[in-house]
């Protein structure tokens, strides 16, 4: 059997300590319904159907920054956290690297690809999307 993994490591810039509290508290929320526990009623419902895939982690690091980093997935419910801080806080724009991998060698288990998340939109791309515009882009017009 073989093991997959996505991976990503990226930090989200904060203006203050406050912002830091703030969001590491909805992080735990996150992920204490991902693990099974009740929807708060002042849970961001923009959030709700992304906290099951809430396999990532957040860590405070200095008084106004956020690590987050996975080995095991999560890439669309860590773009809505980060989306959802960035619009909330009024902050720059976050971009990140993922990579797919995997412990033995498949034909579907390399790749990756990265985001770019400001306060009005998330635009990513994997390289199985590239590739493809890639090659459609050769395929000859009739």
């Amino acid at each position: 059997m073989a093991d997959y993994f996505t991976n990503f490591s990226f930090i989200v810039q904060l203006t203050n300590a406050e912002q830091q509290t703030l969001a590491l508290q909805l992080f735990q929320q996150m992920s204490a319904i991902q693990q099974g526990e009740e929807v708060s009623t002042d849970f961001p419902a923009s959030l709700r159907e992304f906290a099951d895939d809430c396999v990532f982690e957040v860590e405070a690091q200095e008084s106004d920054k956020l690590w987050i980093h996975s080995d095991c997935g999560g890439v669309d419910s860590v773009c809505e956290f980060v989306h959802y801080i960035i619009k909330k806080f009024n902050l720059q724009p976050v971009a990140f690297e993922w990579s797919f991998d995997c412990n033995k060698p498949r034909t579907d288990a390399f790749g990756g690809g990265a985001a770019v998340i400001t306060a009005t939109e998330i635009k990513s791309i994997t390289t199985f999307e590239w590739i493809r515009e890639q090659t459609q882009s050769l395929q000859p017009t009739t």
